[in-house]
């Protein structure tokens, strides 16, 4: 029982990353034929993560009520809805309509499925769960491709819907092994009232660990976005070849969870983090030095997404134990929110500093968010303890 609902969880991992990646990889084919210029892909954009950060909002009430078995059954069928929305539409204001679920979709079944595994698993089994998110978030762009080589857009989005309807068939055959686990407290006490916003906040140390979330989304995110630009304008590298080579901060990223699941249940969380934010400094180090420019931000850009690699789902796996397990999920979900702020905002509002200054910027913002990330952290560590 307990290996098949691990299996089965790693699959809902999967599942929520293959649609990620599918707006960025889709888009260039997309916006002609819907006749919108091409920077309407931010509004749909912002529509998904304002879903998303609701539903996160409003995890720790759903869990409470449904369990999360049910939580993540339901959030796949919606996202799987929404692709198929997305597969059938053939205009802008369709696409903003169905971009409403697809963000619903997404942000519980993020913030139950973590907080469930961070209560009932190893930091090990976390790391490896959002090593499979990586899986998914790469394979979305290949399928996209495979679609468009042969078919449309549209296509692409029906493949993956079709996916997501089958996981949504498993997950409902599976409810009874999730009833099967021992609950954490927060589903045993599902009579009990969810904790405010207000509350949370006034918990010691979640303030801190919310802007920690933030600064690491943030970090990730900025980081992935702007590479190939950076690599193109500020080291000479040809458009082509800094495409490809920006996707090695993505491979640093799921090869080191991959690895740091071996590693983490002997180191613990804690360390971890740290590990993880001294490997990504020395990341965003290589890439300004100037002396190998080209090599040094290569080298830089895999650093970089190697340490990122173990921070998120460290931090994650450590908010029961900050925090206990009857408010780990009000908690799990305002930090997730906070994470999906991060992702929202950020890397735009580099962009906008890099209109003004220059793409030159784009290692010190990096360093300006690993360091507020790694204060934060440091911070709520020590509330946390007293």
């Amino acid at each position: 029982m307990f290996s098949v609902l691990l299996f089965i969880i790693y699959l809902a991992f999967i599942s929520l990353g293959l649609p990620d990646s599918l707006l960025g990889s889709a888009w260039p084919s997309m916006y002609q034929g819907l006749d919108v210029p091409l920077s309407y892909a931010g509004i749909i954009s912002m529509i998904i993560s304002g879903g998303t950060i609701i539903s996160s909002l409003q995890s720790d009430r759903l869990t409470r009520k449904l369990g999360t078995g049910k939580v993540t059954m339901i959030s796949v069928a919606m996202t799987a809805a929404a692709l198929f929305g997305f597969s059938v539409s053939h205009s802008f204001p369709m696409l903003c309509l169905w971009a409403i679920p697809y963000g619903l979709g997404a942000g519980s079944v993020d913030a139950s499925i973590n907080n469930y595994v961070a209560i009932h698993y190893s930091s090990r089994h976390m790391n490896w769960l959002h090593c499979m998110w990586g899986v998914g978030a790469a394979a979305g762009p290949y399928a996209m491709a495979y679609a468009l080589n042969h078919s449309t857009w549209q296509s692409g989005y029906r493949t993956i819907a079709v996916l997501q309807i089958g996981l949504t068939v498993i997950l409902f055959l599976s409810l009874p092994l999730w009833k099967g686990r021992k609950v954490s407290q927060n589903e045993e006490n599902a009579n009990g009232r969810p904790l405010s916003f207000t509350e949370v906040l006034k918990i010691r140390g979640a303030k801190e660990l919310m802007i920690t979330f933030f600064c690491y989304c943030a970090l990730e995110q900025t980081t992935g976005l702007w590479a190939a630009s950076y690599l193109v304008l500020q080291k000479g590298i040809d458009e082509k070849t800094a495409a490809g080579y920006a996707s090695l901060f993505y491979i640093g990223i799921t090869a080191g969870r991959a690895f740091s699941g071996f590693i983490s249940n002997r180191l613990g969380d804690k360390r971890m983090v740290r590990l993880g934010q001294g490997i990504a400094f020395l990341g965003i180090c290589a890439v300004i030095f100037p002396f190998v420019p080209q090599a040094g931000a290569l080298l830089g850009l895999i650093l970089i997404g190697i340490g990122c690699a173990p921070i998120y789902p460290a931090l994650l796996h450590a908010t029961p134990v900050h925090f206990g397990e009857e408010r780990s999920q009000a908690v799990m979900g305002m930090q997730m929110a906070s994470a999906y702020i991060g992702t929202c905002f950020m890397p735009p509002i580099f962009g906008m500093l890099a209109a003004g200054f220059g793409i030159r910027l784009y290692p010190l913002y990096l360093a300006v968010i690993l360091v507020l990330m790694l204060v934060m952290n440091e911070v709520a560590e020590t509330k946390t303890k007293e």
